[in-house]
């Protein structure tokens, strides 16, 4: 182990021969060629949008937010979901889980600098937006304390890491309980986003601001038996396995959770007598998204969980990408079936009554920005596992 700038422990090979000399197994290659890929695609999407800005998206005044805001939340729920689950060692002491406190807290900067780097190019002018951010503070506004809040937790994020990669665990332990609860405080604000809206009837209530925390963990749980699938080769040893089986069985009860939430958030949107909420039910769950979100985020996972009570982990890893799957059309959804309703009060023209429903279809440029956030969280994470020991450390 060698010293970086500012003492980080840098691994001794940490180099560009390091990064670029995997094994050519066809599993590396495909992966390799696929995050070149996206990367390539992320630079042709910003090319397209910094020339013909968001006319190149599928976005209009009736469905203002598109596939970029949904990919945003993919990536910051991911971000505080990776940081619950490496709070549990490091900042909680529950022994089986430290193994991966350093693992999943680098995911969590990696994840949330993928949302960023797909939103900056949402925003339209994020520069300005950071220098009035600090200027003119909006204290009533939501927004400005979602992005108020997430730098202060990326910023903590960054320190806890820092801490736990020199082994001094007293202080990594308070800034990784100071960005836990910064994090889990812009969490439920970017729930309060949503229901805050009162002219958006079916989102509006006090129902996303837990609802993003719960399914923040649930996804951290699907990122953690993902990277650490990859981190072993599905080949655990029996140390793995019980952190593994613990992190199943903390699922199994948070998916049973979820369903208990969505099902009384459903009977209250179609029973409540509120004004355009069941109307919206029904058109919603006559889509393939909606059941998308129920069978692969919820359902699959689950069924495998009851198997054996988390005692099949390599079946887990990958019930883990078909959950993944799901929470991305879960994110998909929630931003959609907000917007799916036209305002009572919207005219197209003079003479025109709104639709229906608002139909909706990214357009290419939106899903190669997308893509390039995936493929850039991807290079980030795997250069993070060349530079820096992510295992334990005694």
């Amino acid at each position: 182990m060698k010293i970086g700038p500012l003492n980080i422990p840098i691994k001794e090979d940490f180099s560009l021969k390091s990064i670029f000399g995997f094994e050519k197994t066809p599993l590396n290659i495909f992966l390799a060629v696929s995050v070149l890929a996206m990367l390539v695609m992320f630079g042709i999407g910003v090319t397209t949008y910094l020339t013909y800005g968001h006319h190149a998206y599928g976005v209009t005044r009736q469905h203002p937010w598109g596939l970029l805001i949904a990919v945003y939340i993919f990536f910051v729920v991911s971000s505080t979901g990776f940081c619950i689950v490496g709070s549990l060692g490091d900042v909680f002491g529950f022994k089986r889980f430290e193994m991966i406190s350093k693992r999943a807290i680098f995911g969590s900067i990696v994840t949330i600098l993928s949302g960023f780097a797909v939103i900056a190019f949402e925003i339209g002018h994020p520069v300005t937006m950071l220098i009035y951010n600090v200027l003119t503070p909006g204290l009533t506004s939501a927004i400005w304390w979602m992005g108020t809040l997430y730098g202060l937790y990326l910023t903590f994020m960054i320190i806890e890491f820092y801490f736990l990669l020199n082994n001094d665990m007293k202080k990594a332990k308070i800034f990784g309980l100071t960005g836990l609860l910064v994090g889990l405080a812009a969490h439920s604000n970017l729930g309060g986003v949503f229901g805050f809206l009162n002219a958006r009837t079916i989102s509006n209530g006090v129902y996303y601001p837990t609802y993003f925390i719960l399914t923040a963990f649930i996804t951290g749980i699907y990122l953690s038996f993902i990277v650490m699938g990859f981190r072993y080769k599905l080949n655990f040893d029996e140390k793995v396995k019980d952190l593994l089986e613990g992190l199943a069985k903390i699922q199994g009860l948070l998916i049973a959770i979820l369903f208990f939430f969505m099902s009384w958030k459903l009977l209250t949107d179609v029973y409540g007598g509120m004004p355009n909420r069941a109307d919206v039910v029904h058109h919603m769950i006559h889509t393939a998204p909606f059941w998308a979100e129920v069978i692969f985020a919820m359902l699959i996972p689950f069924l495998v969980i009851l198997k054996d009570f988390g005692k099949s982990p390599r079946l887990m890893v990958f019930a883990s990408i078909i959950g993944m799957v799901g929470v991305f059309f879960m994110r998909y959804n929630l931003v959609h079936d907000t917007q799916v309703k036209p305002l009572q009060m919207m005219k197209i023209t003079e003479y025109q009554l709104p639709p229906e429903w608002i139909e909706y279809f990214p357009s290419a440029t939106e899903i190669m920005i997308s893509l390039g956030g995936l493929g850039l969280c991807i290079a980030l994470y795997y250069v993070g596992t060349k530079a820096f020991d992510l295992d334990e450390s005694h």
